[in-house]
């Protein structure tokens, strides 16, 4: 059990962590965009960091910059390791946003605002935690290493390397990721498993430049007319993807999950609604939206971009077309093969008269953790002891790439203890996060430090 002083000290000082978080969310830290933002975002970070009492730099990277802070306490006490990303999604599109995205806002017992819920606040609740134990709980229970990435957002494209050089300096007993979201309102969650991410642009060129339509017209391959056959052509008409090899690697689920899964209080329905939709589509026929959601690879077009697109009317045939395309994968597909076959079906239904191009943007490996660990159990009890209730083991259909490199490369499973809420609205105008998931989440980052300490002395 948490210590009382700790607990105390969290609820008086709420109003000084809100405070702190409506700080960090000001930061516009948009990976690919924003450099400026990102750095003076880690150059907070290092300075509170060090006002907790951690010794902490800031640590180049080929992208924007991250952050390494430690604190070690005694020999004999685990280490544990606290991932967080400071950088977060684009705002577009701001018309549809209720107030400026970096001006955060508490409405109605949540902050609004982009990255409030992804993930600076989920951050934030673990660095409350250790700032508790240090002022109120005679100092930290366990030896504390935190990283904090820059680039997770696009994929963190450079991580595997920072990873590796860094992997002496990152060396703990174990890691916890708050970077995902309750199962349901008031069902506190661990996630044991996450799709990978396989992302690739598409362009098609055809003549040298924009042409009139009315005189080149049939005899002219259109590059829009050839992308929208080929996207077409990536799914067949029971919602399988067509890319040949794409299931080679996929496993089966096994009963016993599919069971545990029928427990949760899934409404298909109310999720439905909660998209804005008045049904559910899409996907492999014959699984539920869970089973698609969780266990299922596939293949959804981000963004298409062609031709004329402003006021009123311009006959032409462009000279080019494109098409994001992103492919969640199932443990234990390879990004790498899924890319290759890719390409190989893009140049397969490249038509004459275009000439093809697959950019690769980011690859993630997906991730399947243990379920029975003395660091699980420690999350579970806290969990528990924050929420009042146990915790639901889920998998979860996103991709949070840190996960699978900790685990090859750190020999860690991750403890994924995710505190948004599926409402939250992330990568969505009017992000926010409720603040008693702050709240309570401190409390659950307190107690599971704690609860590692009991597991080691248990131990012996």
């Amino acid at each position: 059990m948490l210590p009382e002083s700790v607990k105390k000290y969290l609820d008086s000082h709420r109003d000084e962590h809100l405070a702190k978080l409506m700080e960090l969310v000001r930061f516009p830290t948009i990976a690919n965009s924003r450099p400026d933002a990102c750095r003076a975002c880690a150059e907070w970070l290092v300075a509170h960091l060090e006002g907790l009492g951690l010794t902490a730099r800031l640590v180049e990277s080929q992208g924007p910059p991250n952050v390494l802070a430690r604190a070690h306490v005694d020999d004999d006490a685990p280490t544990l390791l606290v991932y967080g990303h400071y950088d977060v999604q684009p705002p577009e599109p701001l018309a549809e946003w209720h107030s400026d995205p970096f001006e955060p806002v508490v409405r109605q017992g949540h902050l609004v605002g982009r990255g409030a819920s992804d993930d600076k606040g989920q951050l934030l609740a673990h660095l409350a935690a250790v700032e508790a134990w240090q002022r109120a709980g005679g100092g930290l229970p366990v030896n504390v290493k935190v990283m904090i990435e820059g680039e997770e957002e696009i994929g963190s494209p450079h991580m595997e390397p920072f990873l590796a050089d860094h992997a002496e300096a990152l060396a703990a007993d174990a890691a916890v990721i708050s970077d995902g979201e309750f199962f349901a309102d008031g069902v506190p969650s661990i996630t044991y498993s996450l799709r990978g991410l396989a992302y690739v642009e598409v362009l098609l060129r055809g003549p040298g430049a924009d042409i009139h339509s009315g005189l080149h017209g049939g005899a002219v391959t259109n590059p829009i007319n050839a992308l929208a056959a080929l996207v077409a052509a990536m799914h067949d008409e029971k919602g399988r993807v067509t890319i040949e090899g794409f299931y080679d690697d996929v496993l089966p689920l096994p009963q016993e999950e599919r069971e545990a899964w029928r427990t949760l209080p899934a409404d298909e329905a109310h999720y439905a609604a909660s998209l804005g939709l008045t049904e559910l589509g899409g996907g492999e026929r014959g699984y539920s939206a869970l089973e698609r959601r969780w266990s299922r690879p596939t293949l959804d077009c981000n963004g298409v971009v062609g031709g004329y697109t402003g006021e009123g009317a311009k006959t032409i045939i462009p000279a080019c077309a494109s098409v994001k395309v992103s492919m969640r994968l199932v443990p234990a597909q390879d990004p790498a093969r899924i890319v290759a076959a890719f390409k190989r079906f893009v140049k397969a239904r490249t038509p004459p008269g275009i000439t093809a191009e697959v950019k690769v943007n980011a690859e993630a490996r997906p991730v399947l953790l243990g379920q029975q660990s003395p660091s699980m159990d420690a999350g579970r009890a806290a969990l528990a002891e924050a929420f009042g209730r146990p915790a639901a083991m889920i998998r979860c259909g996103a991709s949070v790439p840190i996960t699978e490199l900790i685990q090859r490369l750190l020999g860690l499973d991750a403890v994924l203890l995710g505190l948004g809420l599926p409402d939250d609205k992330v990568h969505s105008p009017n992000e926010r996060f409720r603040l008693t998931q702050f709240y309570r989440g401190a409390v659950m980052s307190a107690a599971f430090m704690g609860n590692l300490r009991e597991a080691r002395q248990a131990s012996g």
